[in-house]
């Protein structure tokens, strides 16, 4: 009887040991599971849920981070995305891995709507800055701002022009990721034996317009300016630094800023160079770019970036120069060109957040400095390597330079834009009243 209570006590006793091995074993399991839930949906995240999303918990199993993005595949930029940079965020961050996919760039955009139609979109992407807008009006996009915690941090790191392509509607949809911008490249032996100063500002850029323009010792016709289509990208300097602008500063009318008195006048600038044969390069049969400055057909030109590596490959003898957009009225305003990264509104929040900053952190930016991008990451900026790059010329006027209007109707906005300076420069239409009407049609586009 004894040894039967005491069998029955040891049972109990294994019995109940058990039991708390498992209750132990599911209360320190519960919390991983918290910590790797996603949202289940795009709905904006309360404030005190933001700490969760930027945790830096590392999840148990590894976690896929597709990145879509448009380097060229056999390009410096990839080589450098695959084989340096995913290696070392995969290494500070144990708990992803990131899949990249290379995409030509009008085909990354094409994915993209289709993807989203589907529900097939990847995590984050590199994106044109002209496509934020776009994909914002969709809904597909996280509003940074409102569901990073830290955002202000990571934000306060770049640069500010730069920032200002990722604003729609008064939030931030995207990080600025690279950047670029134009300057003047004139032809340095032609204004030196003209006896012409480098143009500092625009009257001053007209009158060496008009003093290079002619004919050559050959019989050549000479142009002192040129520009290779008359889009946004191609003539809002002249209209910015000169005054004028396309919209309101929150983009939402045209109305008494395309069609303003600064506007008119830039514009007409333009329209005399082009009567006056000092001015072309977007007719049909034009000479190319490159190879009118570099032949000396072309006495000045604004640019990006890229026109170094191109006119050194093409014309390694060529002897000319740069220098700031020339100042106007306004000051010297250059366009901003380059791409951001964004976040979809289905990405697994955390990773892609994580993933964002770090290929906006100084390391990364350094490393994609030296495969020719200008960072936005201020500390990068100052780096030596940046400082002794190609694009080195570049790095004042992209503190000043203005993004073109953050809004999904730029594509049409600009489009219009383009058919109204053809219309003035090369028909002769008159300035102000073609501007009005613009006006009115960017207003309609604006409204939509």
């Amino acid at each position: 009887m004894k040894q039967t209570s005491i069998k029955k006590m040891l049972a109990l006793f294994l019995i109940a040991a058990v039991m708390l091995a498992a209750f132990t074993a599911c209360a320190e399991k519960a919390p991983d599971t918290a910590q790797t839930q996603q949202p289940a949906s795009d709905a904006a995240v309360p404030a005190d849920d933001k700490a969760a999303e930027t945790s830096t918990a590392t999840p148990e199993e590894p976690v896929t981070i597709n990145f879509w993005h448009h380097y060229s595949a056999q390009s410096a930029e990839n080589e450098t995305l695959m084989n340096v940079l995913i290696p070392k965020f995969e290494e500070e961050n144990p708990g992803y891995k990131v899949n990249a996919v290379s995409h030509e760039w009008a085909d990354l955009h094409d994915k993209i709507l289709v993807s989203a139609s589907s529900n097939t979109l990847p995590d984050v992407a590199r994106l044109d800055i002209a496509w934020v807008p776009e994909f914002q009006k969709m809904n597909i996009l996280v509003p940074l701002d409102q569901q990073m915690g830290d955002f202000n941090d990571v934000a306060g790191q770049l640069l500010p022009s730069a920032m200002s392509t990722a604003v729609v509607k008064g939030s931030y949809y995207a990080l600025a990721l690279n950047t670029n911008t134009k300057i003047l490249f004139y032809n340095a032996d032609a204004l030196a034996d003209a006896g012409i100063e480098v143009p500092k500002t625009m009257d001053e850029m007209f009158a060496a317009i008009h003093a290079l323009s002619g004919t050559n010792a050959n019989g050549q016709q000479v142009w002192g300016l040129n520009e290779p289509a008359l889009a946004g990208w191609n003539v809002l300097p002249y209209i910015w630094s000169n005054g004028g602008n396309i919209t309101d500063d929150a983009c939402t009318t045209a109305t008494g800023y395309v069609n303003s008195p600064e506007t008119a006048a830039a514009v007409q600038k333009l329209v005399d160079l082009y009567a006056n044969g000092e001015f072309t390069g977007f007719n049909s049969g034009d000479i190319p770019m490159t190879d009118g400055f570099g032949t000396g057909r072309y006495m000045m030109l604004l640019e990006g970036p890229w026109k170094t590596a191109e006119l050194a490959g093409a014309y390694p003898d060529f002897n000319y120069g740069t220098s700031e957009v020339p100042a106007g009225s306004a000051g010297s305003i250059s366009v901003l060109g380059g791409e951001d990264i964004a976040m979809f509104n289905t990405a697994n929040k955390e990773g892609a957040w994580k993933f964002m900053k770090f290929m906006t952190s100084e390391y990364a930016q350094e490393e994609m400095a030296k495969c020719g991008q200008i960072p936005v990451n201020m500390t990068a900026l100052d780096s030596q390597t940046v400082k002794d790059a190609s694009f080195a010329p570049f790095l004042e006027a992209i503190t000043t330079a203005k993004a073109r209007p953050t809004v999904a109707s730029w594509s049409e906005i600009d489009n219009a834009l383009t058919v109204a300076m053809t219309d003035m420069i090369v028909n002769g239409a008159d300035v102000q009243q073609t501007l009005d009407q613009l006006a009115v049609t960017i207003d309609g586009l604006l409204a939509e």
